[in-house]
């Protein structure tokens, strides 16, 4: 169960029991510009602050940013509709993770404002994370290792019906124990389609990317096979 909070008119939700003096804390690096960007090495828009939250550790503070046209009109606040961003990925986050998928473990969400609204989305620290593409040019047979978890972790996916709009090599990162991580689960949803159509928008998806900034064809031909041969 999600548990909620107002604090300094930031509300916030969470499943850990955090404390008034962590929120705080947490409610005053909100108002502070992004210090890093993203780990996505292919263009993405996540900005991300890293801190030392107290009882919890390193976390991960995700900035949302809008793109398009509109990211010149407004650059990083939304239109209330129902939940709002950030609530949406950390649940996401929360449930891929049951299934076993190795993400970014949600500490806590917020947004601040009502009809238009900032958010903010807070996750452990994945340690020392290199991005599979840099991984990619770096060491093959690392990055092939690597992509044999990929697979598997959207093969769960695909059974599950859960749609990652932009998976991609530049959200997919390697920490240093060799533990394969997806990243950036906003705007996922259940896709509520056939699961074959589902494992073809996957490897589409995948493909597209890997061809536009010239990775690998190792990459592209993985997971075409691994999705491929799926039962």
């Amino acid at each position: 169960m999600i548990l909620t909070r107002t604090i300094d008119s930031y509300r916030f939700g969470f499943f850990l029991n955090l404390t008034e003096l962590q929120l705080r804390t947490l409610a005053g690096l909100f108002q502070h510009p992004a210090q890093t960007s993203g780990v996505s090495m292919l263009g993405g828009r996540t900005a991300v602050t890293l801190a030392q939250l107290d009882g919890i550790g390193p976390v991960a503070i995700k900035y949302y940013r809008r793109g398009g046209l509109m990211r010149y009109i407004i650059k990083s606040r939304y239109l209330k509709l129902g939940q709002t961003r950030s609530q949406r990925e950390f649940e996401l986050l929360h449930t891929v993770g049951n299934l076993g998928l190795n993400v970014p473990e949600p500490i806590a969400y917020a947004h601040r404002g009502r009809l238009l609204y900032r958010n903010w989305l807070v996750t452990r620290k994945i340690y020392q994370p290199e991005s599979l593409v840099r991984l990619s040019l770096r060491d093959e047979n690392k990055a092939r290792k690597a992509m044999e978890s990929v697979i598997e972790q959207v093969a769960i996916l695909i059974k599950n019906n859960i749609w990652h709009v932009d998976l991609h090599p530049g959200n997919v990162v390697v920490d240093q124990k060799d533990r394969v991580y997806l990243l950036d689960f906003d705007k996922g949803r259940v896709a509520q389609r056939n699961i074959t159509k589902l494992r073809y928008r996957y490897i589409n998806r995948w493909q597209r990317a890997v061809g536009k900034y010239n990775l690998p064809n190792m990459l592209s031909e993985m997971m075409q096979v691994g999705l491929l041969d799926l039962q």
